[in-house]
C-alpha cells in the first residue's frame, strides 16, 4: 500500500515538474518577444532588426497563404524522406556497431571520417550523382540526419547491461531474438533522442 502511494506521488511530482517546465518555456518565449518588440522600436531599422508586429503578422497570415503552404509541404516531404532513409540505415548500422565490436572496429574509421565533412561540401557531388531536382536535397538531408542517429543508437546499444545478453544466450536465445527482445527495447530511448537530433539536422540542411 505504501509503495502504491509512493508511486502515485512520484507520478504527480513528474507531472508537476513537466507543467512547470512548460510554463517556464512560455515565460522565456514571452520575455524574448517583449525584448524584440522594444528593441525593434528603439533601433528603428528593419535591416538590423525586423519589426516585431510585422513579423508576427506575416507569420500568422503565412499559414493561410496557399503558395507558402504548398512550398512548406514540398519541403516537409523532402525532410521526411531524408530522415526516413536516415532512420532505416542509421538504425541498422547503429545496432550492428553497438552490438558487435568487430563491426564497430570495421566501420568506425569510415563513419568518423565521413561525418567530419561539412554538409555543403556534398552539394556538388550530390548534383553530379543525382542531378537537379529533389535527389540532391534529400541526399543532403540524409547526410545531416544519419550520423546523429547512428551515434545515439550505438551509445544506446553499448550501454545495455551485458548480463541480460549473456543470460539470454545461456538460455539458447538466437541473435535475432536478442536484438528483438533486449537490444531494441534497451536502446529505444537513445533511438528517440537520435531521431529528434536527426530531424533537427535535416531541417538545417534544407536548401
Amino acid at each position: 500500500m505504501e509503495n502504491s502511494k509512493n508511486k502515485i506521488w512520484d507520478v504527480k511530482a513528474r507531472r508537476l515538474e513537466l507543467v512547470n517546465d512548460t510554463y517556464l518555456g512560455y515565460i522565456v518565449l514571452i520575455a524574448l518577444c517583449t525584448i524584440w518588440f522594444f528593441a525593434s522600436k528603439s533601433i528603428k531599422s528593419e535591416l538590423i532588426l525586423p519589426n516585431f508586429e510585422k513579423t508576427a503578422l506575416n507569420f500568422i497570415t503565412g499559414w493561410t497563404n496557399k503558395r507558402i503552404m504548398t512550398n512548406f509541404g514540398i519541403t516537409l516531404k523532402r525532410v521526411l524522406m531524408g530522415v526516413g532513409y536516415a532512420i532505416i540505415i542509421g538504425t541498422i548500422i547503429g545496432i550492428g556497431m553497438g552490438y558487435s565490436k568487430k563491426v564497430y572496429n570495421a566501420l568506425s574509421p569510415i563513419i568518423n571520417s565521413i561525418r567530419q565533412i561539412p554538409i555543403m561540401t556534398w552539394v556538388p557531388l550530390s548534383i553530379i550523382w543525382f542531378g537537379l531536382g529533389e535527389g540532391p536535397t534529400i541526399f543532403l538531408i540524409f547526410m545531416s540526419a544519419v550520423f546523429p542517429l547512428t551515434i545515439n543508437v550505438i551509445d544506446g546499444v553499448a550501454n545495455i547491461d551485458q548480463n541480460l545478453v549473456h543470460a539470454a544466450k545461456s538460455m539458447g536465445a538466437s541473435i535475432p531474438n536478442i536484438i528483438r527482445d533486449i537490444i531494441i527495447p534497451g536502446a529505444f530511448p537513445s533511438f528517440l533522442t537520435g531521431v529528434r537530433l536527426a530531424i533537427g539536422g535535416g531541417w538545417q540542411s534544407v536548401i
